[in-house]
């Protein structure tokens, strides 16, 4: 008998309080009962994205709430910054090319972060750009940007600043209003401990100021004027998932009630557990600058990645991930969002030790264990 162990980064696991709410009788989507909870969700939302500014709730995943975002926020005679470093970075350019803004996709090697610096001086020689987007946590690569220190910059220069936030926002520390991020953006299937299904915006008045006086150019169904004018009767302008936004209510009281301070500190203690424990057996960390929702190791010699995934998920349950496009083969990814503790974290590290053991790579055994117990030791 074997669990599902969810450590891949995305989809996550999902507590079991929030799962038998969803599994409740419910009502039609045209109805105070749901409008009630559509209230509660974008209240919490505030909370737990750490803003004040208006959320917004989109049936859909986080590339839709993106795609809405970068559609809406760049009208006739935008000009559009992305930073790619990986598969998501890559996506945010690839959407804008798509319904025609113009859009500078600066890449950078993945695995690592841009220099903030980089961003000054390119926007200092490039006064035509009126918005920059980045991927905050870079999920394929298991990386993490500095986006406090870019958020001053782009909002030193008058840029609108779009931020992917969708393996950030609920893990790691992110603040919107204190750093000056116009557009955050996460979904329903990482961090806020729901199926896929939802994505997630906060918006400041300056973005709303661009959005609704954009006139030329809206995606139909991910148009956000629409989505705001619902909202504000709680309301949704098309078909919800009404029976998930019942969820997400319960997910995000879960958060409310550990705080967001704890749950970062949660989050970065798995993640320092996990890294050390993998260096402890042999193993390197990918990232150059590693982000704590997801961790990326680099698959030891005489072992394949496929090797490794299959041998967790067939003995222990555990669903782990592998590297993306030119990485595939070459990574393995553990992540440390959702519905996990320290103690899940200590079985994932067990499990590993055991399948690279059988596997071949050599190690003392235990030796990860260790390294784990002594991060979790030091928050007693």
């Amino acid at each position: 008998m074997k669990k599902i162990r969810l450590f891949t980064p995305g989809p996550c696991a999902v507590p079991e309080e929030v799962m038998l709410e969803m599994a409740r009788p419910f009502e039609h989507h045209r109805t105070d009962w749901f409008k009630e909870f559509m209230k509660q969700a974008a209240e919490k939302l505030q909370t737990v994205m750490c803003t004040k500014n208006e959320c917004i709730i989109i049936t859909g995943s986080g590339t839709a709430a993106a795609e809405a975002a970068i559609v809406g926020c760049n009208p006739a005679g935008s000009k559009m910054l992305t930073i790619e470093g990986g598969k998501f970075g890559q996506r945010w350019g690839l959407i804008a090319e798509q319904y025609g803004i113009p859009v500078h996709r600066h890449e950078i090697e993945w695995g690592t972060a841009i220099d903030p610096q980089w961003i000054a001086d390119y926007l200092k020689n490039a006064p035509d750009i009126t918005s920059v987007m980045l991927t905050h946590s870079e999920t394929s690569t298991a990386t993490l940007c500095d986006v406090e220190a870019i958020a001053k910059i782009v909002k030193g220069a008058g840029k609108l600043f779009l931020v992917d936030g969708i393996t950030s926002v609920g893990a790691l520390p992110v603040k919107p209003d204190e750093w000056g991020i116009d557009v955050l953006i996460t979904g329903a299937q990482k961090s806020l401990m729901l199926p896929p299904g939802l994505g997630f915006l906060s918006l400041s008045e300056e973005a709303w100021n661009v959005i609704e006086g954009n006139k030329d150019q809206h995606a139909f169904y991910l148009n956000l004027i629409k989505a705001r004018k619902s909202a504000q009767g709680h309301d949704t302008p098309f078909t919800p998932a009404h029976v998930m936004i019942r969820g997400l209510v319960k997910a995000l009281d879960m958060l409310v009630e550990e705080g967001m301070e704890n749950v970062w500190k949660r989050v970065a203690a798995m993640a320092e557990a996990t890294r050390k424990a993998g260096q402890a057996i042999g193993l390197e960390v990918f990232s150059k600058r590693p982000s704590d929702s997801v961790t990326a190791f680099c698959c030891p010699e005489g072992v394949k990645v496929k090797d490794i995934r299959n041998e967790l998920q067939a003995r222990y349950g555990i669903q782990s991930a592998g590297g993306q496009d030119h990485l595939k083969g070459k990574i393995f990814r553990i992540g440390h969002m959702g519905y996990v503790d320290d103690m899940d974290t200590m079985v994932a590290v067990a499990a590993l030790e055991q399948v690279l053991y059988k596997l071949g790579h050599k190690f003392e055994l235990g030796a990860g264990v260790t390294a784990a117990q002594k991060v979790f030791a030091e928050r007693l």
